[in-house]
């Protein structure tokens, strides 16, 4: 427990606990980040299937069991991992599999760009972790302590990061190892659990009408540019057109 301690302690900095001491600075981050993994558990269950799923598709465009488990290990991005395997297993070259993972992380920028500006105290490395750990779920679950400048809300998004990455992880190995019967995570209607989650989680943070617009916007756009647009563009044009609204009226407050 000790060593878990430090690990999380190293990984995130001593941002919390400032007037403390440095063991009681060191439970207080070890804390956070248990609370942060914790937290997060109950989307394993969105995680699972799309993990089992991938581990199938893997072996079934052509890659060994320690190349599929290596690319979990590596990426932890599952939206583009399922486009890697799609362009790998039909013949795509490096470079636009390259581009096609780059394309569908983008939606990632937004995340980052918000979270920069509460971060600058972390060390290069650090921060490098915690992108590392970046995803939708963690991002909505952490975004508010860290906007709040709450004791341990780096730790606490670092858990949250962790915990989707332990996840995702296991259940990729799993279906390596036990792959066969796995239905389609689609058929049982798993690919909504995500979305709902995310938006449970984001409303409450919409605080201000800057941020409603950008919300609606990005909302209209993303329905409308799915309509003409292949793949995760329609995802793109939303970000981006729901940031500038948001930016705007901001601005004119």
């Amino acid at each position: 427990m000790a060593t878990n301690a430090k690990l999380a302690t190293a990984a995130i900095g001593p941002s919390a606990g400032a007037g403390a001491g440095p063991r009681a600075a060191q439970l207080l981050e070890w804390a956070a980040f248990r609370d942060g993994f914790l937290a997060t558990v109950p989307l394993w269950l969105y995680i699972a299937p799309f993990g089992l799923a991938f581990a199938l598709a893997g072996r079934a465009a052509g890659l060994t069991a320690a190349e599929t488990i290596a690319m979990s290990v590596l990426v932890n991005a599952g939206a583009s991992q399922f486009a890697a395997i799609a362009l790998f297993a039909g013949g795509g070259d490096a470079l636009s599999i390259a581009l096609a993972t780059l394309v569908v992380n983008l939606r990632h920028i937004p995340f980052a760009v918000s979270l920069a500006p509460l971060l600058t105290h972390l060390s290069w490395v650090r921060r490098a972790v915690l992108a590392f750990s970046l995803s939708d779920p963690s991002y909505a679950l952490s975004v508010q302590k860290l906007q709040e400048r709450a004791p341990g809300g780096a730790a606490f998004f670092l858990g949250s990061g962790i915990s989707l990455y332990v996840s995702w992880v296991l259940c990729t190995t799993a279906g390596v190892l036990f792959g066969g019967g796995i239905p389609d995570p689609r058929s049982l209607g798993l690919h909504l659990v995500f979305p709902l989650s995310l938006m449970a989680l984001l409303v409450p943070l919409l605080q201000s009408r800057a941020a409603w617009v950008a919300v609606l916007v990005a909302g209209g756009l993303a329905l409308g540019a799915s309509l003409v647009l292949p793949g995760s563009w329609s995802v793109l044009a939303a970000a981006a057109g729901g940031s500038v609204a948001g930016a705007l009226v901001e601005a004119r407050r």
